[in-house]
This record gives C-alpha cells, sequence and structure tokens, in this order.
C-alpha cells in the first residue's frame, strides 16, 4: 500500500497548483484525478476552452465589422467552424499536456480513477485500491445547477460543457440565465452568426458586479444584436424534433414564450461531492452543499482539507489556486494570507467587464461614506486608435481618507487592467497616490489614471 505525505483529490486548479505547492515544500505528494486528463473544469471544458472561442468568435467579428475601417478588404472569407472547434480542442491538450508534465517535473504521482474516503488517512481509488496518506486535500470542484423544469438532454438543452463542442452554430440559442457563463457563450455565438436572446430572473445582468457593469454590458450587447429579458422566470422548457420551447413569466406576469433550436441552461454551479464519501469520515457541510472549513480551509475532521468551488466564496479557477498554495503552506507551519476582498471577477466577452473590492451598492448598504471617479474609453487615445471607444473605468474610494475601495472596469483588456487596481488595494494605495504615478501614453492604463484623478477633486485632464 502506498504511502503519502499528501494526497489531493481532484486537478484543476486549485488541485493541481496545491500539489505542486505541496512537493516544493518537501512533500511527498500525489493527486487522484478520475478523468483521463488533467485540468478538471477549468482546463477542459470551462476557462480555457471558452477563451479560446472567444478569440476566435472576435476575429471573425472584426473582420465582418471593423476590417474595412481599418483599410482591410476581405473577400471570399467563410467561417469554418469545424476547425474553430478542432483548434479550441488543440488549446485544451496543449494545456493539459501542461499540467501533466508539471506533475512528473515536481515528482507527483497521479492516480487516475474515482478517489473516496475508506478512513480519514486511506483513500480508495474506484473502491478498490488503496493508498494512506498523512493529510488530504479536497478539490472536486463543482458543476452546472440544473433546474427541475429545464432537463438537460445535452443535444438541444445543453450546458456550457455541451455548448463548448456543438457541431453548428445555432440559428437562434436561448440562453436562460445572464451572468458570466450565460454572457461569454452568448456573446461567441452572437458574433458568428446566431440569434441571441438571455432570459434572466433578476431586474440586471451579472447580478455579482457592479451595477454600473451590468449596465454598459446591456447597452454594448444590446447595440451588438443579443435581446435580453430580464426580471423574467422560466416555468417550462421542452423540445420538439429540432426546436426547444422555453415558457416563462415576465415582469408584469404576462405569459412570454421563447423558440430556438438550442437552449443554454446557465445558472450557475454546485459543488461536486458525489462518491467522495464524506459520510465515511463524519465531515460536515452546509444547506448548499459545501464544506464547512475553518480560517485555515480545514475541514471538522483534522488532516483533511477542502478548497476551491467545494467551499464558500467565489467560484473562480485563481481563487482556488490562491487556497491550493496557502492550504500546502499552512500545513507546513507557514503564515500564508488570502486576501478574499481582493480577488477580482472578471467577464471574458469583449469589450471585458472586471471588477475588484466593493461595489457601488454594497458600499451604500454598508454606509460607507465614498466618492466616485469615472472615466470613459472613448476619451483614450489609444481606444480610439484600436476601435474599442466602449467602456469605462471606475475608482470607488473612501470620501475622507482616498483609499481606493472598488475598481470596476468595462472595456479592453479589462482583465489585465484590473489588476492595477488589485495592486493598488493590496498596498492600502489612496487615488491620489495612483494619480501620481506615470502611466505610459497612449495606453488603457491611462483611463485607470484618469478615473483616480476624477475620484481626487473631480480633476481629470482629458475628459
Amino acid at each position: 500500500m502506498a504511502k503519502y505525505d499528501v494526497v489531493i483529490i481532484g486537478s484543476g486548479p486549485g488541485g493541481y497548483v496545491a500539489a505542486i505547492r505541496c512537493a516544493q515544500l518537501g512533500f511527498k505528494t500525489a493527486i487522484i484525478e478520475k478523468y483521463n486528463t488533467l485540468g478538471g473544469t477549468c482546463l477542459n471544458v470551462g476557462c480555457i476552452p471558452s477563451k479560446a472561442l472567444l478569440d476566435s468568435s472576435e476575429h471573425y467579428h472584426k473582420m465582418n465589422h471593423e476590417f474595412a475601417e481599418h483599410g482591410i478588404n476581405v473577400t471570399g472569407a467563410k467561417l469554418d467552424f469545424t476547425q474553430m472547434i478542432a483548434r479550441k480542442d488543440n488549446v485544451v491538450k496543449q494545456t493539459c499536456d501542461g499540467v501533466e508534465f508539471l506533475m512528473k517535473k515536481n515528482k507527483i504521482d497521479v492516480l487516475t480513477g474515482v478517489g473516496s474516503f475508506k478512513d480519514k488517512n486511506t483513500i480508495l481509488i474506484n473502491g478498490k485500491d488503496e493508498i494512506t496518506a498523512d493529510k488530504v486535500i479536497i478539490a472536486t470542484g463543482s458543476k452546472p445547477v440544473n433546474l427541475p423544469f429545464a432537463k438537460v438532454d445535452k443535444k438541444r438543452v445543453i450546458t456550457s460543457t455541451e455548448a463548448l463542442k456543438l457541431s453548428e452554430v445555432p440559428k437562434h440559442l436561448v440562453i436562460i440565465g445572464g451572468g458570466i457563463i450565460g454572457l461569454e457563450m452568448g456573446s461567441v455565438y452572437l458574433r458568428l452568426g446566431s440569434e441571441v436572446t438571455v432570459i434572466e430572473y433578476a431586474d440586471r445582468l451579472t447580478p455579482g458586479m457592479d451595477g454600473d457593469i451590468s449596465k454598459e454590458l446591456k447597452r454594448i450587447f444590446g447595440k451588438q444584436g443579443m435581446k435580453f429579458e430580464l426580471s423574467t422566470k422560466v416555468s417550462d422548457v421542452s423540445v420538439k424534433g429540432k426546436t426547444v420551447t422555453v415558457k416563462a413569466e415576465n415582469k408584469k406576469g404576462e405569459a412570454v414564450e421563447f423558440k430556438g433550436d438550442y437552449c443554454l441552461v446557465a445558472v450557475g454551479r454546485k459543488p461536486y461531492t458525489e462518491g467522495l464519501g464524506l459520510e465515511n469520515v463524519g465531515i460536515k457541510t452546509d444547506d448548499r452543499g459545501r464544506i464547512e472549513v475553518d480560517g485555515q480551509l480545514q475541514t471538522n475532521v483534522p488532516g483533511i482539507y477542502a478548497l476551491g468551488d467545494v467551499v464558500k466564496g467565489a467560484m473562480l479557477a485563481h481563487k482556488a489556486e490562491e487556497e491550493g498554495v496557502f492550504v500546502a503552506e499552512v500545513m507546513a507551519g507557514q503564515k500564508p494570507h488570502i486576501h478574499y476582498n481582493l480577488i477580482p471577477g472578471v467577464c471574458y466577452t469583449w469589450p471585458e467587464a472586471a471588477g475588484v473590492g466593493a461595489t457601488e451598492e454594497e458600499l451604500k448598504e454598508a454606509k460607507t461614506a465614498y466618492k466616485t471617479g469615472k472615466f470613459p474609453y472613448r476619451a483614450l487615445g489609444r481606444a480610439r486608435a484600436s476601435m474599442d471607444i466602449d467602456g469605462f473605468v471606475k475608482i470607488l474610494a473612501d470620501e475622507k481618507t482616498d483609499e481606493i475601495l472598488g475598481v470596476h472596469i468595462v472595456g479592453a483588456r479589462a482583465a489585465d487592467l484590473i489588476m492595477e487596481g488589485v495592486v493598488a488595494m493590496e498596498y492600502r494605495a489612496s487615488a491620489e497616490d495612483v494619480c501620481r504615478m506615470s502611466h505610459p501614453h497612449p495606453t488603457y492604463s491611462e483611463a485607470f489614471k484618469e478615473a483616480c484623478l476624477a475620484a481626487t477633486e473631480n480633476r481629470a485632464m482629458h475628459v
């Protein structure tokens, strides 16, 4: 029977990063993955493949709508959707192969099969082979939430997993859920020529993001042709042949109906703990199925830790990675920290949207005195040069101390630009601190500085 210092169940970003850090710290480490490829949801059917399709579809969109303005006339070009999917698959393969290489490089044993607890120190592989470990990390991730009235058949009623490997571009894609997953996949197919209708129960898109971001995304995507049905409650989804019918009730209480050839159910994700045998060791979960952990991410069973999507908090790959490093260092006796308020969230549409820290709604609810600085992309020379003039940078700062409390961005490269906000907030910078830093011209980052200037005595220079 093989014995390890640490065994990690699940090879997604949280699991494989935890394994690497454990190995770096001198622990004899093994990772268990039930699928034949490493990387979990993120690398296989989530972050990586969706970004590959988002980039491909954006190139196609620009060719059809912007190249002529740049003086590039394209004739005879056509969409090869099969090749687009094949390229996406190759990107996924390269990335997963990279994780396999990292496991070998760090001398981490990879065990293929379903891992489950026999007792707190004994793990079964596929219910039979046994290994032992001094400590165990649960990093099994999440899976899409299903709706009882919208049975997923993986053919016409689909989740994001199937949306990444369709054999054709939908004529009309009906999306239930106006969060990040719904908008990203809707954006892909809108660019490729689909009619896209987004049905959202809440009164705005991306409910977890700042309200100004939600309004701007609705304006931009509406201009691109995406249709929205907000404050609308879906009651039934049925399939007949190649037609999906979605029945709902709008905010006026009226019955409404939508027909498409595909329906994407994108209403969130839930922790995946099936088959782990948590009951065999008495690990507690909350009312949402999340594993309960303390401040060191240890469960109620000493020596067993959990991280990523199976515990509370944002279901983000980079949050799981931070927790993977955190747990490894805690087990090594170090004193790491994670500032959960400074984990950014990103919507990878184009333009992108990103936020970190408090939203304006949260500051109002907390009765925190704050000031706002906002700067539009269209006032940037760099944005005009690239024809990316939609969006803004919004800074929320403490009214008295000027400390930056939140940063919210819609615009080109927002996913990269948000890190300026993360760094500034990690060091508790004021808006004026950022104003005093030289930002290269012409760049999108100038919008960040200008928004800080706007928050500091309303003295933006270029608007």
